[in-house]
């Protein structure tokens, strides 16, 4: 599918287009609630009561069953709300584009595709975008007008100037976060993850530790290959450096994908180790799929997983 570039339109016209396009595309594709990423039958631990015949063994309160030598349960409170906070890269290096969108734009498309998806009533939406310098915060509120704000921010967020303000720090958004949000939820963390690993991977995993997280990489087929296109003059949008890059040459385009393989690796091994899921797209790819794609791969993991072994996982 081809991404409409957001910024040649209208701000009203381009969330109507996404609007209409994930609507019509996503929602009858995934059925149910939350994206299949949160747990329906609750996490908060309710009352303790005493056992009956029926109830689901894996809910028995080990220690209250200690304490009265009788079997207790545990019940929980059923999520029937969902908070989702998402944390959104809109620094320097997400200025950047050579296949149909630039990844700010495919950032923006991802974020509503979850927001849309997620909008039920009492659903509540916040967001931290990361932009120079700071990260400006959009508090969570329920409602379709809140919606199309948050997104109306995120069109409307300017480009960096190069080698400006040094840029909010994807582990310090992550923190923020950490620190601000309260009942547990889905964390949507939409970036290129260009910063170095140890400066972001022990905040998201505290992150993971807490709520359901969804790492969404947004990358561009040229920070994978170069192109041999001879001389080419290459600006740093962090710092405002140039280079020329003399594409000509064979071993410097081998060198160049062996790095950029090599750190999209590290990039997704980071991610897997604090316990969030992973999503990539690509500038140049179709967008509408690859979502499809994971949220399925996600409920088809979900349903093949065994129950957890009576007396564990239950106490949260």
């Amino acid at each position: 599918m081809t991404t409409p570039d957001l910024r040649d339109l209208a701000p009203e016209q381009a969330l109507r287009r996404l609007e209409l396009t994930i609507v019509r595309r996503l929602d009858g594709l995934l059925q149910g609630d939350h994206l299949g990423l949160v747990p329906g039958p609750g996490t908060e631990a309710a009352e303790g009561r005493e056992y009956v015949p029926g109830d689901d063994v894996r809910t028995m309160d080990w220690n209250l069953t200690a304490r009265t030598t009788a079997p207790h349960v545990r019940d929980r409170i059923a999520d029937r709300e969902l908070e989702t906070w998402v944390l959104v890269d809109a620094t320097a290096s997400m200025d950047f584009g050579t296949g149909r969108v630039e990844k700010r734009d495919l950032a923006v498309v991802a974020v509503a595709a979850i927001a849309f998806l997620t909008e039920r009533a009492g659903n509540r939406i916040g967001a931290h975008i990361l932009v120079d310098g700071e990260a400006r915060h959009v508090p969570a509120r329920t409602g379709r007008p809140h919606l199309l704000g948050l997104l109306r921010a995120l069109l409307n967020v300017p480009r960096a100037a190069p080698g400006g303000r040094a840029a909010a720090s994807l582990g310090a958004g992550a923190q923020l976060l950490g620190r601000t949000t309260g009942r547990r939820g889905l964390v949507v963390v939409v970036s290129d993850f260009l910063e170095p690993v140890e400066s972001w991977e022990r905040p998201l995993r505290l992150l993971a530790g807490r709520h359901q997280v969804l790492a969404v990489e947004v990358l561009d087929p040229r920070e994978l290959t170069l192109p041999d296109v001879g001389l080419l003059t290459v600006v740093d949008p962090e710092t405002g450096r140039r280079r020329e890059i003399p594409t000509a040459a064979r071993r410097l385009r081998e060198r160049y994908a062996a790095a950029a393989a090599e750190q999209r690796t590290a990039i997704a091994t980071a991610v897997r180790r604090t316990g969030a899921a992973h999503l990539r797209l690509r500038t140049d790819g179709d967008w509408m799929r690859d979502i499809v794609a994971h949220v399925l791969a996600r409920r088809r993991t979900a349903a093949a997983a065994p129950p957890p072994a009576a007396g564990t996982g239950v106490r949260r």
